[in-house]
């Protein structure tokens, strides 16, 4: 630990000049998500050949994807509220690392019983992008916080994108098991990069019960309209992305495709699309106009493209790829903006906040990828792309009920004007012709805190 709470001078923390926002640290942040987050991914593409070494079935291999997001889960809710309590960057080091070091053990073992208790354990420590995204919240300037966070987003769809392409090529080319010593060098990398340049942040809500803060965020998630309905959205979003992305690799490893590893592997491209759109939409949509316009508007461009891929998906390969492309940008759209609405509730309990729409959202994903595999296994293509259907209608339907600026639970009593009351105002820049004095003073003034939702929070 000694080892961890050291930190080069550049990165110690100056209460008179704080850590600036810069893109280059923007950019480091998103390549850290991107090699994280890719632990829960590179088994996806390589199911079927899992299912081959281990000698089990396509649907017992889906476990190690499953247990996988349900350990993510878990590390959510356990460890990520602990951000808003202890400095974030000697928390960030400690879970890569140990990440990293159990990772061993997948690259390693024989034993399938083994293999997807590891996964759960490492799908606990792959946790450190959710704890870089409310850190994104707190330091990226609010004129360009929702640009910002949608960089690091994409770093996480490309973290996706990343671990499906090297997963097929390296399982078809070589041993499957080469991708998992790929992803622990990768791991290590990250952690070396993070210890010379992640800047240090002080605790914001030292003193805090951890039990209490468990169930605080109990409480926020059910009294609080604006974050239930997100939870509710990003649940359903997330529960039709894994049912997708799961039973693809069944679909395309089996007849008519009968593709190779390397084939679905590659068939993760697509989210090239989704890296390049999502800083885009976010400086011209999601910046620009209420959050809930971007939401609803990512769900109907999903919703979209998968009634295409249900009824054409079992006989032509364009099905599937419309369907990767819409749904990819649209949910990543949709949980961008679901995001930087829920921040503005409380500043300093944003990991909280965050730890709730995300316990949702892979509560989502588990419930995806179970939902996806079983309706595949019984009634194909069609039937779970039926389920993917309904779990976004239901989310349009969630989304529209209730008003950008409604206070209550259901209703747009306060007008349906989508544009932003509050555009965020570029920070003043101080220059020769500037009155440096107003200028610090305006960039001292507190800001307005929801003494509501932090009663909430720390009850």
């Amino acid at each position: 630990m000694r080892v961890l709470n050291w930190m080069p001078r550049r990165c110690r923390y100056d209460p008179e000049n704080p850590p600036s926002f810069t893109l280059s640290m923007n950019i480091l942040f998103a390549f850290s998500g991107t090699f994280t987050v890719a632990n829960l991914y590179y088994a996806q593409p390589i199911l079927n050949v899992l299912a081959e070494e281990f000698s089990v079935s396509y649907e017992r291999a889906s476990d190690v994807a499953t247990l996988s997001q349900a350990g993510y889960a878990v590390g959510l809710l356990f460890l990520c509220p602990l951000a808003d309590m202890v400095p974030r960057r000697p928390f960030i080091l400690f879970l890569i690392w140990a990440t990293a070091t159990i990772w061993i053990g997948l690259c390693l073992t024989n034993n399938f019983e083994v293999f997807i208790s590891l996964s759960f354990l490492c799908g606990v420590g792959t946790v450190t992008p959710q704890l870089m995204l409310p850190l994104v919240g707190d330091l990226a300037p609010a004129h360009r916080r929702a640009s910002s966070l949608s960089v690091v987003v994409s770093g996480l769809a490309l973290g996706l994108l990343i671990a499906r392409v090297l997963s097929g090529i390296v399982a078809n080319f070589t041993s499957w098991r080469n991708i998992y010593w790929l992803a622990f060098g990768a791991q290590y990398l990250t952690l070396i990069l993070l210890f010379f340049f992640l800047p240090d942040y002080p605790a914001k809500n030292k003193g805090l019960n951890y039990f209490k803060v468990l169930w605080g965020m109990a409480v926020m998630a059910v009294t609080e309209p604006l974050l239930t309905q997100a939870c509710i959205i990003g649940f359903l979003l997330s529960a039709a992305f894994t049912s997708f992305w799961t039973t693809l690799t069944f679909l395309l490893a089996s007849p008519p495709y009968e593709y190779s590893s390397l084939e679905i592997g590659c068939f993760a491209f697509i989210g090239i699309v989704v890296v390049a759109l999502a800083p885009v939409w976010s400086r011209l949509i999601t910046d620009r106009f209420v959050f809930l316009f971007s939401v609803v508007l990512g769900l109907a461009f999903e919703f979209v493209g998968i009634v295409i891929s249900t009824f054409i998906g079992n006989f032509t390969v364009a099905g599937p790829i419309i369907h990767a492309i819409m749904m990819d940008s649209g949910a990543n759209f949709s949980h961008t903006a679901n995001r930087s609405n829920i921040y503005n509730l409380d500043p300093k309990a944003r990991n909280r906040i965050n730890t709730v729409y995300m316990v949702f959202a892979f509560g989502g994903q588990i419930m995806g990828t179970a939902v996806g595999n079983r309706l595949y296994a019984q009634g194909g293509w069609v039937w779970s792309g039926s389920s993917n259907i309904a779990f976004i209608g239901v989310a349009i339907i969630v989304g529209i009920v209730r008003g950008p600026r409604e206070t209550g639970w259901i209703g747009w009593s306060k007008g349906w004007n989508i544009k932003r009351d509050d555009v965020p105002k570029r920070e003043p820049v101080i220059s020769a012709d500037t009155d440096i004095e107003e200028a610090l003073t305006s960039s001292n003034r507190p800001k307005e805190e929801n003494p509501a939702s932090e009663a909430v929070l720390s009850r």
